[in-house]
């Protein structure tokens, strides 16, 4: 299949050398930023351009991976001159309709992973939500997905927003958790791998039990003699004192109702 890749990002990097391991051919890579197109048009092997106009018109699938407001700014002149091509884009939160009215074939492929350009991932293990609008977006969608992929799933616009939704409580809130806990030991000359052990055993417990059943801590059971203490300690800490309340009342009151 031949295909062009919108965007030279993280999830735009990772699913490009994915799709190339899995023997797709990456004609083209767009970015604005030239230096961004051209290191992922280095690694994949094809041509790296910074105008949108700049792409061919006969690839098999168009794969816009940007941030929401560029994607929008960007479908006009994506789409003009390629209407009958297929398009996809990767976002979580947008509808597969931003398509209507610039293109006749188009859905969405959304793999729900975190990804970074300097980190490869198994492609194969990651679950990719997919759409369509109609049969001939179907084949090219379902065929490119299968080969990427063991868990291809069709998921519709109005609940995708809300997978999205949950994976950034689940992802993106813990991983600034991560960063919060990162400073407080910094500042006292204690290193973040520390943790290491803790986080693992955390994320393996919620394969065999429900988050709220794996739940523990001082404000599980409201210690207010730890609780006390530990709010004191974040004196130095506004913004991470802000959170610790937050999460405390809302581990708690969880709590209460299981």
């Amino acid at each position: 299949m031949r295909i062009v890749l919108v965007g030279a990002g993280n999830l735009a990097t990772r699913l490009g050398v994915a799709a190339k391991d899995a023997g797709h051919d990456v004609v083209q890579v767009y970015s604005r930023t030239e230096q961004s197109a051209a290191t992922l048009g280095t690694l994949l092997g094809c041509e790296a351009v910074t105008h949108v106009e700049q792409l061919v018109a006969d690839a098999d699938l168009y794969i816009v991976a940007l941030k929401d407001a560029a994607l929008c700014d960007v479908l006009p002149a994506l789409c003009k001159g390629r209407e009958n091509r297929v398009f996809v884009h990767t976002a979580g939160s947008m509808p597969m309709e931003v398509f209507q009215g610039h293109a006749s074939h188009y859905g969405v492929v959304y793999p729900m992973q975190t990804f970074s350009k300097a980190r490869n991932v198994d492609f194969a293990a990651i679950p990719v939500f997919v759409e369509w609008n109609d049969a001939e977006a179907r084949t090219v969608i379902a065929e490119f997905a299968a080969s990427l992929s063991r868990k291809v799933m069709p998921l519709a616009s109005a609940d995708r927003k809300y997978l999205h939704l949950a994976a950034v409580f689940a992802c993106n809130f813990v991983n600034h958790c991560y960063a919060v806990a990162d400073e407080i030991l910094a500042a006292h000359g204690m290193s973040f791998d520390t943790m290491l052990p803790l986080i693992d055993e955390t994320a393996a417990k919620v394969h065999a039990l429900s988050p709220a059943a794996a739940q523990t801590g001082p404000a599980v059971r409201y210690d207010e003699n730890v609780i006390g203490k530990q709010r004191g300690l974040l004196e130095d800490f506004p913004e991470a004192l802000k959170l610790y309340d937050v999460l405390t009342e809302g581990i708690h009151l969880k709590a209460k109702k299981s």
